[in-house]
């Protein structure tokens, strides 16, 4: 068929592949009908009718129609739009316009061939676009690797089903493979692919990755030359994670190159730290050693060693010379140490937010825009001269303070714990203590906490707290086995109350909340047997005014010999109790101290009890609580850094001292003995977090505390508020009246004295290494390690700190909104527990809530 006047333009482009376009079927008005499809002519019959445009003069065309074709899976218009030919333009021929068209169109890679030819009528022209589509690949799949690794890689390469096929997206995604198995030590691994077209689509086909992983390989030897100064042993001490095989199992010895590389830096740090500031890596190579090994070497230059000469402070107006010198910590004749003196500082990579420095200092004064640079004039062979030039700028002033992200908890709450106010001057500590208080709140992603610093002129800042809220409120669960006998248990914990909108209309969604008011209620029984209730509510700013907090509190619980459900109950041991407290924090020392004062009153009351000292009776227990605290802990969930410690006293009147009752009478009875009872009981509680990666992912809690019960009179020493050491207390009972020392490693109580009612002291250490799998506000999940050491003792007398039995083990926390912290160890007791000659051997313990 011949065409009068055509005119054919074409261009071929090599292959391409991938576009970030969303394929899809074309729109109704793009479907050729059955009489079209019959005109459809192929870009080989274009060719033939096409004549060449020559070098002529450029003239101006007018486009009529833009006709795609090919193309079956692709919206028309959107590729008329994406390459530039639209319909009712006008073009000029020859240019570069029909070129640049087919190269936007290529770029996208959703095609193998790209062909324009143009049909010319006077003057105007339709534009024919001649396009091959790649295959679509229906379905990806892997060979030769376990179905939980086949899930990993799928959500790692992002491969969706539609997407086109092309070499650069099987090149790409082979590298991407062989990448994920490195990481895992399989540095050797070889992919292959086999693609077969699908059965039962047209112009698509199902890729099979073919994956080998060969044999894990790790690291086998790590050595060093140049080095005079260290040995190689103490050099590869330097690496945090990067180690040669050994005979510690509990390190790993495969390669990861970001590791690695990181690892290097640490090694020119131990250098600098050393005095050595011109030490550097010459060269670094990674070899096989065989199949299963590999080796790193590195050639150093270490340098001289260099010791500090002269110290200038150049530009300090706010403080003086001298104040600086001894914040700095660095004199004449010290050793150069490059890691020290920037950390002391406060800049580069060693500044830390969490500790004093220099800088610090300046900011918490106000000074947002102060900065040091150290200057190092180096002095024959093994001096430096140091001259610290300090821009101390002007003081900024707090223009604004907003907040955002918080739905649920009131503007008016959020901003009363909020340090950082308008109109006062900037202060760094001031973010740093917002930060935590935030975290501690429980309403928020403690991940998430940063403040957004803004200046906004000279002098004036605006700060803003971006949050991110999380649920904080429980609803618990659980159940444990006890005395031969399962306990239910259930829990309520709402973190967010509003006692003041009680009454308000619409405020039930589904409770009054915003006010951070904490209400728990919790319900405990086995059906007959056992029960017991507990409520608690709590305001942490009584009045709205200052951070002083009110807790009231009640209890009850029974046991009884009703065994089953048929049974009447005819003995029992009943207590009730009910306290009220009130907490400052306090400004002196600093703002992390709090002071906390309780009063209290308990009822036990028993009959024919053979368990007990008490078999009848009533015992009464009136009581003042002093707890006095410091805790900078940075968040609730997952601590990375900070301390929490706390000091306690409990005090009862002492009655024995004006009752005139001659308590030393053995004939006297139990129930007339300890109608009112009578101690003085102490508790100190310690522990500490630090992070051991820069990340500060990898954590060491240590944690030490200990307790004591004395009496007033030796011959009215109280059988209640004694200590249970051991185990996890996971029975499923809540006894009154004693405090469960849990201790891994061992079973409930098997650490208490052999012939007495629990403990009246006891001891604790623990060491634990913790690493987090998951911190998201859904859930955080982390692993640990531990060392535990603990006893409990008769008398003050036959306590000794160092009289321990010791335990070592593993274990698992998860922590859900919802449910609260959960968890899992196992623990192996290395001693013998009380009354036994065999050392304790395996045990499993469940956790339920934050142990402190």
């Amino acid at each position: 068929m011949k065409y009068p006047g055509k005119l054919f333009l074409i261009l071929t482009l090599s292959m391409l592949s991938g576009s970030p376009l969303f394929a899809q079927q074309p729109a109704a008005a793009d479907i050729p009908s059955a009489a079209e499809a019959a005109e459809e002519r192929t870009a080989e019959e274009f060719l033939q009718n096409a004549r060449p445009l020559g070098n002529g003069p450029q003239k101006l065309y007018h486009i009529r129609k833009v006709n795609i074709h090919g193309v079956k899976y692709l919206n028309h218009d959107i590729l008329r739009s994406s390459s530039g030919l639209i319909p009712g333009d006008s073009i000029y021929l020859p240019s570069s316009y029909i070129g640049n068209a087919i190269s936007r169109l290529w770029s996208q890679r959703f095609f193998s061939d790209v062909q324009v030819g143009a049909t010319i009528d006077g003057d105007s022209l339709d534009l024919e676009v001649f396009l091959q589509e790649r295959p679509r690949v229906n379905y990806w799949r892997f060979e030769g690797i376990p179905k939980s690794k086949q899930k990993d890689l799928m959500e790692k390469l992002k491969l969706k089903r539609g997407t086109e096929l092309s070499d650069y997206v099987i090149d790409k995604n082979r590298k991407l493979i062989r990448d994920y198995f490195s990481e895992k030590g399989f540095r050797n691994t070889e992919v292959d692919v086999r693609i077969d077209n699908d059965s039962m689509l047209k112009q698509a086909v199902n890729v099979t990755f073919l994956i080998d992983r060969k044999h894990k390989v790790k690291i086998g030897k790590i050595t060093f030359s140049g080095n005079e100064q260290f040995s190689d042993r103490r050099l590869r001490k330097t690496f945090k994670k990067t180690h040669q095989k050994s005979i510690n199992i509990f390190r790993g010895a495969k390669l990861n190159e970001n590791d690695y590389e990181d690892d290097k830096e640490l090694l020119i740090d131990f250098y600098n730290s050393k005095g050595y500031r011109n030490a550097n890596i010459l060269s670094d190579s990674v070899f096989p050693i065989n199949d299963r090994r590999l080796g790193i070497h590195i050639d150093l230059s270490e340098g001289d060693k260099y010791y500090i000469r002269n110290i200038s402070w150049v530009g300090n107006s706010i403080y003086e010379t001298s104040a600086l010198e001894e914040m700095f910590g660095v004199s004449k004749g010290d050793t150069y140490d490059k890691k020290s003196m920037y950390k002391r500082l406060g800049i580069g990579k060693e500044a830390n937010p969490d500790d004093a420095s220099i800088l610090s200092g300046y900011q918490n004064a106000g000074y947002l825009m102060s900065q040091i640079e150290p200057s190092e004039i180096v002095v024959g062979r093994d001096s430096i001269d140091l001259e610290l030039k300090i821009y101390e700028g002007k003081q900024f002033t707090i223009n604004n303070v907003g907040i955002s992200g918080n739905n649920r908890v009131d503007d008016e709450v959020i901003r009363r714990e909020i340090y950082t106010r308008p109109g006062e001057l900037y202060d760094r500590s001031m973010l740093m203590q917002t930060m935590r208080i935030l975290s501690s709140m429980g309403h928020f992603n403690a991940e998430a906490i940063l403040p957004d610093i803004k200046p906004v002129s000279n002098e004036l800042v605006n700060i803003n707290w971006a949050l991110e809220e999380s649920a904080s409120d429980q609803f618990n669960i659980a159940g444990g086995w006890g005395s031969g006998t399962f306990v239910g248990s259930v829990s309520i914990n709402l973190n967010n109350l509003s006692i003041r909108n009680f009454f308000k209309k619409g405020a039930w969604r589904p409770y009054p909340m915003g006010q951070n008011q904490r209400l728990s209620i919790s319900a405990q029984t086995n059906g007959t047997y056992y029960k017991a209730f507990a409520l608690s509510f709590t305001d942490p700013w009584l009045g709205g005014r200052k951070p002083n907090s009110f807790t009231v509190s009640a209890h009850f619980s029974e046991e009884n010999n009703a065994y089953y459900v048929w049974q009447k109950s005819s003995k029992y041991f009943r207590s009730y109790g009910l306290a009220a407290g009130l907490g400052k924090r306090l400004s002196w020392p600093d703002p992390y101290f709090t002071l906390y004062a309780e009063a209290s009153y308990e009822r036990y009351t028993l009959k024919d009890w053979d368990y007990f000292v008490m078999r009848n009776g009533s015992a009464n227990l009136l009581s003042l609580k002093l707890v006095f605290g410091r805790n900078s802990v940075d968040q609730p969930i997952y601590p990375r850094r900070g301390s929490d410690f706390s000091v306690s006293v409990q005090l009862t009147p002492p009655y024995s001292l004006w009752d005139g009752k001659d308590y030393s009478d053995q004939t006297m009875s139990d129930s007339e003995r300890f109608k009112w009872i009578e101690f003085h009981k102490w508790q100190l509680k310690a522990q500490w977090f630090a992070p051991l990666t820069r990340n500060a992912n990898l954590v060491l809690m240590a944690r030490a505390e200990m307790g004591y019960l004395g009496s007033y009179n030796r011959h009215k020493v109280s059988p209640f508020e004694r200590f249970e050491v051991g185990g996890d207390g996971m029975t499923g009972y809540n006894i009154y009246g004693i405090d469960v020392i849990s201790m891994r490693g061992y079973d409930d109580g098997a650490l208490d004295p052999v012939g007495e009612n629990y403990a009246v002291a006891y001891n604790k250490y623990t060491l634990e290494l913790r690493y987090p799998v998951i911190l998201k506000p859904s859930s955080q999940i982390y692993v640990l390690g531990f060392l535990e050491g603990g006893n409990g003792f008769a008398s003050w007398r036959q306590f000794s700190p160092f009289k321990i039995k010791r335990s070592a083990g593993f274990g698992v926390r998860l922590y859900l909104p919802i449910v609260g912290m959960l968890g899992i160890d196992w623990g192996y007791g290395f001693d013998p527990a009380a009354g036994h000659t065999k050392r304790n051997g395996s045990q499993f313990h469940f956790v339920m809530g934050q142990q402190f």
